[in-house]
């Protein structure tokens, strides 16, 4: 598909529309927006590969269109206003950041549909919030962790201390105290969602503070090559970073989008497009596993095994016994955390040695 790509004069984004030989009327058009640039190989990467699947999927029934490094804020609303006045049918925002300036955008635009990523507010009719568990897949990554530290010591790259990133450290720990109880992590805050040199050096510091597994809630491939450099075995995010560290990585958390996308274009094209909030995991095929690499084929038997007890059997990383940071009990033996306490989720678990920061 002929891409045409002109710069938005409010951020440094590029936009890029869908152009096809039948008459735009014809189409649907669907517009995403990024927080961070397509060749991150991260988070914003893996929803372009959704973008793609859509036009894979409809042909020239479909007119897409796309914004990527928007910054959160007022950019991003002037951005989804653009896209808005541009006949987008549907726009999926997809950062946590993009949240007020979607409701605020969509109550000006009650004919459009909006698809917020990540988010929880639906203010307006025509808003709609979708999510992954992606704890799920971190829960197999500390699990992994644990059996292939010599240590006892992961290094965990956070972004923003918002309940996804939160429940994902908490996730992982569990994972790993389900191996070795007395499991330790490190986390360093890089206030980035993409920002290689940031990452950079977040995973040196943790390296140099004598972790000997990286992991990361953040987007550029810098951790994992790092790690690399160091002779230290990590973790990609989002999607598959082999590639870029192919004696390192263990395996990532992979976000397939596709399936979600298409099937809500296609609402809109039928006209049955309603209001909806989606939080699928690792059994929706939302989350992914990429292959496990770089270990012995115990750790692998074991990472399997979770991983398949989480898909196939329901298991739930948060089903107590749970304790908080300060020692009080969350959760009871074989009780399972409700939904709306994960995804509110602001404090650490027992045994993260770290501040959550405000």
């Amino acid at each position: 598909m002929k891409k045409l790509v002109l710069a938005l004069a409010a951020t440094t984004a590029a936009i890029a529309f869908g152009a096809a030989p039948v008459a735009a009327q014809d189409k649907t058009k669907a517009c995403w927006i990024y927080v961070g640039p397509i060749g991150d190989f991260g988070y914003s990467y893996q929803h372009h590969q959704g973008l793609l699947d859509v036009e894979e999927h409809f042909g020239d029934k479909v007119e897409t269109a796309y914004l990527e490094s928007v910054p959160e804020g007022a950019d991003a609303e002037r951005a989804l206003e653009r896209f808005a006045r541009s006949g987008c049918d549907i726009i999926f925002a997809t950062s946590f950041g993009f949240m007020d300036p979607v409701q605020k955008v969509a109550a000006k635009f009650p004919d459009i549909k909006f698809e917020h990523a990540t988010g929880f507010k639906r203010d307006h009719p025509n808003v709609a919030t979708y999510n992954s568990r992606f704890h799920e897949g971190r829960y197999v990554q500390g699990v992994i962790a644990a059996k292939m530290s010599e240590k006892g010591v992961a290094g965990y790259i956070a972004s923003f201390p918002i309940p996804e990133v939160v429940m994902g450290i908490n996730a992982f720990m569990l994972g790993a105290q389900s191996v070795n109880p007395d499991f330790q992590v490190k986390i360093v805050w890089a206030n980035t969602w993409f920002d290689a040199g940031k990452e950079a050096d977040a995973a040196k510091a943790l390296l140099d503070q004598g972790v000997d597994i990286i992991t990361q809630h953040t987007d550029s491939t810098a951790p994992l090559q790092v790690a690399a450099e160091r002779g230290i075995k990590g973790f990609g995010q989002a999607s598959d970073m082999i590639k870029f560290a192919p004696e390192t990585q263990l395996t990532s958390i992979v976000d397939d989008w596709g399936p979600y996308y298409i099937e809500r274009v296609q609402a809109v094209m039928d006209g049955t497009w309603e209001q909806n909030d989606v939080w699928g995991g690792m059994k929706d095929g939302h989350v992914v596993m990429a292959p496990y690499t770089n270990m012995p084929d115990d750790v692998k038997a074991a990472a399997e095994e979770i991983e398949a007890k989480i898909k196939d059997e329901g298991f739930n990383p948060f089903t107590g016994p749970v304790y908080k940071q300060d020692g009080t009990l969350w959760l009871e033996e074989g009780q399972v955390a409700p939904d709306g306490e994960v995804l509110s989720m602001n404090f650490y678990i027992k045994g993260i040695d770290d501040k959550l920061p405000n």
